[in-house]
C-alpha cells in the first residue's frame, strides 16, 4: 500500500514542488542511517519520504496522527513514530523504536530543532539525534531544506506551488558514549553545525520551543 501511494503522489509531488536535490549520492542504497534536517514547514516530513528511493520512516508529533484524518493516514503508512514532545516518557520510546529501525538496517529522519522554526532561522537542536548516533553508530546525514515554508505556510490548510531545495551532506560519523549527557551536546552542535552550512540559515543558540513560548507562538 506504501509503495502504491508514493508511485501515485511522487508526480504529484514533482509538480507541486519542482524539487531540487543535490547530495542523492550520499544517501546508501542499504544500510542505515540518520537523517537530520532543519525544519521550517508541515510538509517537511512527507516531502524527504516522497522524493528517495528508499524508505525513511520519520518521527511526528501526535497532532499529525490524531488532529487531522488525511494526515493520519499518511503518518500511519509511512510507519511514522509517534510523540507526545511534553513527555519524556514518550521521547524516550521513540527513540528505542528508532534505535531497533537503525540496527535493522533502515533510514530514520528526524528533526533535532523538534519544532517548526517560526521565523526560517535555524535553532539548537535537541540531543535525540547525537542518542541514536552514538547508541546505534548509523551515520548522520545532515539534510537542509529550503522553499518548504512557501509550500505550506504556518496556518495554511491547501499546499500551494513553489520551488524546493533539497541538500543532503556527507555522512557523518561520531564517537563517544550515548549515556553521557557532554558527548550528546557535542555531537549534536556538530550536526547542527553541518546544516547550518548546508542551508546558510542564521542560527539561534536557544530552542524553537522555548522562543515560541516566550513570544506567544504556537
Amino acid at each position: 500500500m506504501y509503495q502504491v501511494v508514493k508511485f501515485a503522489a511522487t508526480p504529484l509531488t514533482q509538480a507541486l514542488c519542482r524539487p531540487h536535490i543535490t547530495g542523492a549520492v550520499h544517501v546508501p542504497r542499504t544500510g542505515p542511517a540518520i537523517l537530520a534536517a532543519n525544519h521550517l514547514s508541515v510538509l517537511d516530513s512527507f516531502l524527504l519520504p516522497a522524493l528517495l528511493p528508499r524508505h525513511v520512516t520519520f518521527t511526528a508529533k501526535n497532532e499529525y496522527f490524531d488532529g487531522n484524518p488525511i494526515s493520519g493516514f499518511f503518518m500511519r503508512l509511512g510507519r511514522s513514530l509517534p510523540i507526545d514532545r511534553e513527555s519524556a516518557h514518550s521521547a524516550q520510546a521513540m527513540l528505542d523504536a528508532a534505535a531497533e529501525l537503525l540496527e535493522s538496517g533502515e533510514l530514520f529522519g528526524i528533526h533535532p530543532e523538534g519544532t517548526r522554526s517560526p521565523d526560517g532561522r535555524l535553532y539548537r537542536g535537541k540531543v535525540g539525534v547525537a542518542w541514536l548516533a552514538l547508541k546505534t553508530g548509523a551515520p548522520v546525514l545532515p539534510v537542509a531544506l529550503s522553499g518548504t515554508e512557501k509550500v505550506m505556510p504556518f496556518g495554511a490548510k491547501v499546499p500551494r506551488p513553489a520551488r524546493i531545495g533539497i541538500s543532503i551532506g556527507a555522512p557523518l560519523r561520531f564517537e563517544g558514549d550515548h549515556r553521557n549527557a557532554r558527548d550528546r551536546r557535542r555531537v549534536t552542535d556538530e550536526v547542527m553545525e553541518a546544516i547550518q552550512k548546508l542551508s546558510g540559515q542564521e542560527y539561534v543558540p536557544t530552542y524553537a520551543a522555548s522562543y515560541k513560548q516566550a513570544n506567544g507562538l504556537a
